[in-house]
């Protein structure tokens, strides 16, 4: 799995803006829609069982790597993998838990069934569920639910990026938001977030953290999913993160994009699992890419 989704690589083209993320689409704007709606119909029972065991000690092992799951984890990415199944029979999936199905499908689903889990163990209700759809190695849509906060994100490939739910910023009558990211050039006017400090500094990648942090007008540690709604909702410019899975940054990259926004790794490469990760609005992405990457 390259997760490349399609990218030229490098950081001289302009691969960003919602026209350009329309651009990627492949299918019919009916077909990714569909399995937009087909999943938040499914968060709807993730969700349940997520806050069933939130703040209740759920049960709890480590894995090899040392990482948590929890028994919601296992749960939801199981429903999860027999609604897919149900629905779309010839698709993959490819999940934190459970490893792949059909890797070799034209379709694929990239599942996380709670992002954030030390939040979640911990009481703290920033975590939600994720699911990514990739088609011939390019990501197509991408569903958040974030059932503690109240609010869900989403996006599909030329239909833009979508907050639903108080926090998401959907209006009073409950309709969804449509999601833009800010059209801030300076970084002494942006926001930067990010996942945790240690583990940036930690990973040796960006040698500049520090000194994007200082540069920056204000930055905040809004880690996991979280972050990158910020992006995309124009509430943040700029989310750095290390450590990744595709799992946890498919969905994630279809909102940034849809919303017309930049998302690659350090290097400045569209590539999804190579474990760091910046999102931005595209017109601060090199300038932070620059200082991240200075030694």
């Amino acid at each position: 799995m390259t997760g490349d989704s399609g990218g030229s690589g490098g950081s001289g083209a302009r691969e960003y803006g919602s026209e350009w993320s329309g651009s990627l689409r492949r299918g019919t704007d009916a077909e990714l829609r569909g399995w937009v709606e087909a999943a938040l119909g499914w968060c709807d029972a993730a969700d349940e069982i997520a806050l069933r065991h939130f703040r209740r000690h759920p049960v709890t092992t480590r894995k090899p790597d040392r990482s948590f799951v929890t028994e919601a984890d296992t749960a939801i990415e199981r429903l999860l993998r027999e609604r897919i199944a149900d629905a779309f029979p010839d698709h993959g999936v490819v999940g934190e838990e459970y490893g792949t199905d059909g890797g070799g499908a034209s379709v694929r689903w990239f599942v996380d069934p709670i992002d954030g889990t030390h939040n979640y163990l911990r009481g703290v209700p920033i975590f939600a569920t994720l699911l990514g759809v990739e088609r011939d190695g390019e990501l197509q849509a991408g569903i958040i639910s974030a059932p503690a906060m109240g609010g869900r994100w989403y996006a599909w490939r030329g239909g833009g990026a979508w907050g639903a739910g108080p926090l998401a910023g959907a209006d009073r009558g409950g309709a969804p938001r449509r999601l833009h990211v800010t059209g801030v050039a300076d970084l002494a006017d942006a926001q930067v977030v990010y996942a945790g400090t240690q583990d940036v500094i930690a990973g040796g990648e960006a040698p500049g953290f520090t000194r994007l942090l200082q540069a920056a007008w204000r930055e905040r540690g809004f880690g996991d999913f979280w972050g990158y709604s910020l992006v995309a909702e124009g509430a943040a410019e700029v989310m750095v993160e290390v450590g990744l899975s595709i799992w946890d940054v498919a969905a994630p990259v279809v909102l940034v994009e849809e919303a017309g926004g930049r998302v690659t790794d350090f290097a400045g490469r569209r590539i999804f699992d190579g474990g760091t990760t910046l999102a931005t609005n595209g017109v601060l992405h090199e300038r932070v890419r620059a200082v991240l990457t200075a030694g």
